[in-house]
């Protein structure tokens, strides 16, 4: 009985634990959305990790080597760096299992090792993007980069809005547009999407991409709104939490959501817990 008090009690006793709930919901929400869309076109995802690690690598350069732009525009454009390098380190393994059948599974799992060797390299020692105190980590980023916090005596940033804005969209795409639709039959039926006329190939590396890109915007958020730079492995595991949420939560955005939720109430409340 203890434990679970202590569960609840840090996550929701306090107004810090609520924030730190919010704060781990934001990255677990983005990644559980990955998941859960590339499913849809009859993809795994296992890659949402290292598509993550690249969305934190590129923001953070933005964020660190532009200077001298208003906060709006800086902010939109290094979390459009994280979004863009994740949804090529998506796209990649779509594209390869398009054109050459090569699983998804396989290829997605290889490029997660390739991410971490290459942002390691990148921040290691001496490495060129490490900061001159030899942290495996990239320089500071600027303040007009950096996600406004919101919740006063918390970390809680203005990612939680964004995630939530992108459960919104993913609906939309998923549900309300020929692009959702098409990317849905292909998951349910490749063969007779194809008969119908729908090209395999297209959506397949589509769908993969926009998975990719999701998982980048949960490495940038947590780069530009927490750490403020690129730390190696700075990522507890959220890309690979996300399969459990994607699934716990049905594949539909609003269950990722609540499922991402419960994950970080897990999350928040297991610190007080131990």
């Amino acid at each position: 009985m203890l434990a679970y008090q202590s569960l609840i009690q840090g996550a929701v006793g306090s107004r810090y634990g609520f924030g730190e709930m919010l704060l781990s919901t934001t990255p677990l929400l983005f990644s559980g959305l990955a998941v859960a869309f590339s499913f849809h076109c009859g993809l795994f995802n296992i890659g949402v990790e290292g598509q993550l690690t690249m969305g934190g690598m590129a923001a953070a350069i933005v964020g660190f080597a532009i200077q001298g732009l208003p906060p709006i525009l800086h902010i939109a454009l290094a979390l459009t760096a994280g979004a863009i390098m994740g949804g090529i380190w998506g796209g990649i393994p779509g594209y390869l299992k398009a054109r050459l059948g090569v699983h998804e599974v396989i290829n997605t799992i290889m490029l997660n090792f390739i991410a971490f060797s290459v942002t390691g390299y990148l921040v290691g020692p001496y490495g060129p993007l490490t900061a001159s105190d030899q942290l495996p980590a990239s320089p500071m980023i600027v303040e007009s980069a950096r996600l406004p916090r919101f919740f006063e005596g918390t970390r809680l940033t203005s990612g939680i809005f964004i995630a939530l804005g992108a459960a919104f969209v993913v609906w939309l795409i998923l549900w309300h547009t020929r692009l959702g639709y098409r990317i849905r039959a292909v998951g349910m039926n490749s063969s007779a999407a194809e008969y119908a006329g729908i090209n395999i190939a297209y959506h397949l590396t589509a769908s993969m991409a926009i998975s990719g890109a999701l998982g980048g915007l949960a490495g940038a958020v947590e780069v530009l709104g927490i750490h403020y730079r690129f730390f190696e492995a700075f990522s507890p595991g959220y890309g690979f939490d996300a399969i459990a949420i994607a699934l716990v939560g049905q594949l539909h955005p609003l269950g990722v959501t609540a499922a991402a939720l419960f994950f970080g109430f897990l999350r928040a409340g297991a610190i007080l817990m131990q």
